[in-house]
């Protein structure tokens, strides 16, 4: 079984990811860059906002490559295995957000929950694509101004929210955990 997630699901590229994700963070994170609305005009975002997607692209990876007739007639459950690896993927993420700003694991939950979901019902090319455009749809439509003037996020743009707004790390756990029960169930 080791043999088979080092090998053939390659889960240690979600190792590499986190730390290219912590590097980059690290070195371009506070790094501003324009990204077009779709109202016409440019919003600026920082570099970490984005670094999410590496993480995401790697487990996507890891969950489409298979061998089909392995897996159907394994003892060991590999789907178990599998939620497990997508689990402790988000925890170290948790690890490293104390390092590089706890809105990257929040927002690491909350995307790749939304990949779980799209996948169930795609692939994971298509989950990853359905997360960049909400990565996109957020900093663009999701931005709001309060009356004094100062910017805030819409209550939907969960990702531009604060990393203390408890309301969006409980919509990002349970959207984490609809993700991994609707993951569970897609080739059942």
């Amino acid at each position: 079984m080791k043999l088979y997630f080092s090998l053939v699901r390659r889960w240690w590229t979600v190792l590499a990811a986190l730390v290219l994700l912590t590097l980059i963070s690290w070195g371009l994170g506070r790094t501003e860059f324009p990204v077009p609305t779709f109202m016409g005009g440019m919003v600026s975002m920082r570099v970490q906002y984005f670094t999410p997607l590496l993480v995401i692209g790697a487990v996507l990876y890891c969950l489409e490559r298979r061998l089909q007739a392995p897996e159907s007639t394994a003892v060991v459950p590999v789907k178990r295995w599998d939620l497990a690896a997508v689990t402790a993927a988000a925890a170290l993420s948790h690890l490293l957000g104390l390092l590089v700003g706890m809105e990257i694991p929040r927002n690491l939950m909350a995307l790749l929950a939304v990949a779980l979901l799209v996948r169930r019902f795609s692939n994971g090319a298509t989950a990853g694509s359905v997360c960049l455009l909400l990565l996109l749809a957020s900093a663009s439509l999701g931005r709001a101004y309060q009356p004094a003037g100062q910017p805030t996020a819409q209550w939907w743009a969960l990702t531009l929210h604060p990393s203390g707004n408890l309301s969006a790390w409980a919509a990002a756990v349970v959207l984490f955990g609809i993700g991994l029960l609707v993951s569970d169930q897609r080739d059942a």
